[in-house]
């Protein structure tokens, strides 16, 4: 196979025609960094974490695709990801998946004793993830802890401490990725219990819409406190304002829990967290916030 057509396949082993899971790792990452900070991150340290949030989302994809080898061509939407219709090999996918983790490591390295400790658990969270849907119907909130892992790392980085804050910006992805993974585990329910696959979509059951939204609830208080602990002013409180409209949209959309409704609900999500981290940034940069 000419080699531009190689890589062609391997772009679409780590999703690059699907940028979504990148801006979802990516908004919470430029949360904890400006919050950090206080509105001025380092250059190097935004620079790596940008740089890294690309790679181990890409490296993610490689290794969720090897774990779900067995199952995804069996599913309508997976079925012709490159590893599932056999265009590459287990091989490739996991050499692709060490490529992308070590140059992250490498990345990491420029970073204080602290941050490249943290990385080796967020690499554990991240190899592990795709596998806990075989023993566990919450593998959506082990996606939240990987997706969530960048937090304390970017926050160390630039401040090279933790703070309660830290701790605060941490659970609030962990509670933004369970729902909106549970929106996209909705949209592939009926499937995944033909193939065996677990997921809180399943456990939740014809609660999903309402526990969905008690977790939301619980993201938007945690989303408070760290506004009023980061004494944050106007600017965050309307941003914040706005990306709680957004949540009810997703709602509307998810009323009949459609599957094609229940995946736009899903990418709506890339605005929520748009919206919090322009509040975080407009805040900062207008002088509201200390």
């Amino acid at each position: 196979m000419p080699i531009i057509e190689r890589l062609k396949l391997y772009a679409l082993l780590i999703r690059l025609d699907r940028p979504i899971g990148i801006l979802l790792l990516l908004w919470p990452t430029l949360w904890a960094l400006w919050i950090a900070a206080e509105g001025i991150p380092d250059t190097t340290v935004l620079l790596v974490f940008i740089a890294g949030v690309f790679l181990m989302r890409s490296a993610g994809c490689a290794i969720n695709d090897f774990a779900d080898r067995e199952f995804d061509p069996h599913v309508a939407r997976t079925k012709n990801r490159p590893l599932a219709a056999k265009k590459i090999s287990t091989k490739e996918a996991v050499t692709v998946f060490a490529m992308l983790s070590l140059t992250a490591f490498g990345l990491v390295l420029l970073m204080n004793t602290l941050t490249i400790w943290l990385s080796v658990a967020g690499l554990a969270l991240a190899v592990s993830y795709p596998f806990m849907k075989r023993y566990h119907y919450l593998p959506q909130v082990h996606l939240g802890a990987a997706f969530g892992w960048s937090v304390p790392m970017a926050f160390t980085a630039q401040a090279n401490e933790f703070t309660s804050l830290t701790w605060l910006l941490f659970m609030a992805t962990v509670l933004w990725a369970t729902a909106y993974d549970t929106l996209y585990a909705m949209a592939d329910r009926d499937e995944d219990l033909k193939i065996g696959v677990k997921s809180t979509a399943i456990l939740f059951g014809e609660n999903d819409r309402l526990i969905i939204g008690i977790i939301e609830a619980l993201l938007l208080l945690d989303l408070w406190l760290i506004g009023r602990q980061a004494e944050l002013g106007m600017y965050y409180w309307l941003g914040l304002a706005v990306a709680s409209g957004f949540l009810v949209y997703q709602h509307f959309l998810i009323r009949q829990r459609q599957p094609q409704q229940c995946l736009r609900a899903f990418l709506n999500n890339n605005w929520f967290g748009l919206t919090v981290f322009a509040g975080i940034a407009i805040d900062y940069w207008a002088g509201t916030a200390p």
